[in-house]
């Protein structure tokens, strides 16, 4: 009987995690993502309606 290689698992586990790890990341950001790009239409917003003497 062939002896278990505990070493390969153990790196294919940790690969396994900092895949899962780097897609949970990504996904975070693109969900944080939108919300940054309307706080800074917003904040557009709210300079040209300074600005402006009208």
């Amino acid at each position: 009987m062939p002896k278990p290689n505990y070493k390969y698992e153990k790196r294919q586990r940790e690969i396994a995690k900092q895949k899962k790890k780097a897609e949970k990341l990504k996904r975070k950001q693109e969900q944080k993502k939108p919300e940054v790009e309307e706080k800074n239409e917003q904040k557009d917003e709210s300079e040209k309606e300074e600005t402006s003497p009208e």
